[in-house]
């Protein structure tokens, strides 16, 4: 265990995210996303019977949001829905990171089921939660920490 570091966030977890780069993008997902095909070749933790809110606030605790472009945040858009149409979970969790007060609502870009999987397919790591809420899945691109003076 580590000060100030979530519970949840497991030693293999921590790497994958500290090895990621500016632009890199991790997927967070419900139980019933085809993490193992899209995920082919990519680091895919699981973290079995934790709900999507939770795995996002944990990885949200120690990632940067890219700030170098509008929409660090996508998700998947509910299939059969007009389009703006959040499930109360996706409502929830985007209300969280502005609670957590990491990104706005704005921020956050709906994408059509097939769309998303084209995404994930250039993500660098996958997260599957236990999470049984269908379309509960989230894109998180991570930006940079820097000394915000440069000399």
């Amino acid at each position: 265990m580590l000060k100030g570091i979530d519970p949840l966030l497991s030693p293999e977890l921590l790497k994958v995210l500290a090895e990621m780069g500016h632009g890199d993008e991790v997927v967070v997902v419900d139980a019933n996303f085809t993490a193992a095909s899209l995920g082919r070749g990519k680091p895919i933790i699981g973290l079995p019977g934790i709900g999507l809110q939770r795995a996002c606030a944990a990885v949200l605790s120690v990632f940067p949001l890219d700030a170098a472009v509008d929409q660090p945040i996508a998700f998947m858009q509910v299939s059969g829905e007009p389009f703006g149409y959040l499930t109360p979970l996706q409502e929830a969790v985007i209300a969280s990171f502005v609670q957590m007060d990491v990104a706005q609502a704005q921020q956050c870009e709906a994408f059509e089921r097939f769309a998303f999987y084209e995404r994930v397919k250039n993500a660098y790591a996958i997260v599957q939660t236990g999470e049984m809420q269908p379309y509960a899945n989230f894109i998180f691109k991570k930006g940079v920490i820097s000394d915000a003076h440069f000399g």
